[in-house]
């Protein structure tokens, strides 16, 4: 892309949100760790900076700075919280600690009439530091009751703080003011566009993959079947798709991949089914992370088989996206605290025989359905529900085996077909993601009048934008009542089920 933001990470959970607001406005943007060497960043010829926000303090020993290279490029700079101390200490101004940590929503008052802050009143709040004077140059722009400098700004130089969080739902409008920098303040064309990214993504597998032929995994989820057709769009017959059955998958999946790739998409599709394989190698395994490992060098296995099979196979499609990546804490791009590991991100083998090609790797999952839609995919596969790689053995906890596994299939394919019917389900439509999750663990039920001691199963359903983070669903009593009913009536082995009502974070979508 010809103008982008570079958005530098001292150590954000949010710093991602930051990337996706930007997006959002149609400007280019890539993440960073503050450290990255200064030909890295530069490399995407930014418009301009944003400095994430982060836990630390400007004066703790080997607390993140601002390079360099970043106030000799003479481009604009946005700090946000921790950016906004960075940026003052950086330049002779006090950051000190508050009197009052000041977390969670707050109210910001404007001081100069006519900024991006006119729309800005409530704002989400979350640092244990503030400014209490402020460098050279810098007028204030707006205060709130804890922080006499909530915005500062240096006109001249184009350098501007806040000590509020716009990326986040809480601030209203906060997002217009991350637009207003990037186009109106640093002048970047909001030229980042499905159609761009199909355009930028063709070149760069093209370029990568040349004339080889090229392998893809594909599950038949979102991100694994517009990774595929991408491909497919760059490189025509040189794609072989490879489905492997591992006996993990929803009700009625196989069946549906076969259908998409054959007869939609025209694409050379080879079926595999090595469930035995699969649940063989995970008997006895109780550990999340272990269970992903397993997973993940198992696919990859039986990719070098098939490539072996097929012939000489250099490279391996994979869907990887960047919440993956970020979640993953993968070394390229933030230094936050990694969260779980990803199949398709840390869970690969380190001997693995392939080169990869992720064309959505720096996408989130909005961005992903939007080029899929432009791609022409069928809407019931562009915006089918996210489904982990490592399939249902994230939601089967516990031991996973064949038994417990076709149970869970049996009570998610229940509330599938409910909250379909109800309309909560597919494009535009309130629950961003749904699921059951079969708990290690039993109760005791009567059931016609006799005891029973069986599974209990767990009902997740959420609503969120960007799937970095998420609220649960308010999903009506009787609803819920009727789902709960048809599993433990219909499903062998549940007598009970639980909803849950915890937001991401402090929990994360799946529970493994």
């Amino acid at each position: 892309m010809t103008d982008s933001i570079a958005i530098l990470d001292f150590g954000s959970q949010y710093a991602q949100i930051i990337a996706r607001r930007v997006r959002e406005a149609q400007v280019y943007c890539e993440l960073f760790p503050w450290d990255a060497p200064a030909e890295t960043v530069l490399a995407i010829k930014p418009k301009g900076f944003i400095l994430s926000g982060g836990p630390k303090s400007v004066y703790e020993p080997n607390a993140p700075f601002i390079q360099k290279y970043i106030f000799d490029s003479g481009l604009p700079i946005l700090g946000i919280c921790y950016g906004m101390q960075a940026l003052t200490h950086s330049l002779g101004g006090q950051v000190d600690p508050s009197a009052q940590r000041e977390y969670g929503p707050a109210e910001i008052q404007p001081l100069i009439p006519g900024t991006m802050l006119d729309v800005i009143s409530k704002v989400w709040m979350s640092h244990g530091d503030r400014i209490t004077k402020m460098p050279a140059g810098f007028v204030a722009l707006a205060k709130s009751g804890n922080s006499p400098f909530a915005a500062m700004g240096d006109f001249q130089r184009k350098y501007f703080g806040v000590q509020f969080h716009p990326e986040v739902h809480h601030t209203p409008n906060g997002s217009q003011l991350l637009k207003h920098f990037a186009i109106d303040i640093c002048g970047a064309k909001p030229e980042w566009t499905p159609d761009s990214i199909i355009e930028d993504a063709v070149a760069r597998i093209q370029k990568q993959v040349g004339k080889e032929r090229v392998l893809a995994a594909v599950s038949g989820g979102v991100d694994s079947s517009v990774a595929a057709a991408l491909v497919h769009k760059a490189i025509g017959d040189q794609l072989v798709a490879v489905f492997v059955d591992t006996g993990l998958l929803r009700k009625g999946e196989g069946e549906q991949v076969a259908a998409t790739f054959r007869e939609k998409m025209h694409a050379e599709l080879i079926a595999v089914d090595a469930s035995d394989e699969f649940l063989g190698a995970l008997k006895g395994v109780t550990d999340p992370e272990q269970k992903r490992k397993i997973v993940g060098e198992k696919f990859i296995r039986l990719f070098e088989k098939q490539a072996k099979e097929i012939g000489h196979l250099k490279f391996l499609v994979q869907g990887t996206i960047y919440p993956d990546v970020v979640e993953s804490s993968a070394p390229d791009r933030n230094k936050a605290e990694r969260i779980k590991t990803h199949h398709n991100v840390g869970g690969l083998p380190d001997d693995m025989q392939f080169e990869l090609v992720e064309p959505l790797r720096y996408l989130f999952k909005d961005e992903v359905r939007a080029v899929g839609e432009a791609l022409g995919l069928p809407e019931a596969m562009v915006w089918r529900q996210p489904f982990p790689g490592p399939g249902l053995t994230v939601r089967c906890l516990g031991e996973v085996t064949r038994e417990r596994v076709s149970r869970l299939r049996a009570a998610d394919a229940i509330l599938q077909e409910e909250l379909s019917n109800a309309g909560f389900l597919g494009k535009g439509a309130q629950v961003s993601q749904a699921f059951v999750v079969l708990l290690p663990v039993k109760s005791v039920g009567v059931m016609g009048d006799q005891r029973t001691y069986q599974e209990a199963a767990a009902i997740r359903a959420v609503t969120t934008e960007d799937f970095m983070t998420a609220d649960w669903a308010r999903l009506p009593n009787d609803l819920l009542a009727r789902v709960a009913n048809r599993i433990v009536n219909e499903v062998d082995g549940i007598n009970r089920v639980v909803y849950d009502i915890t937001s991401k974070p402090p929990a994360t979508i799946e529970w493994e």
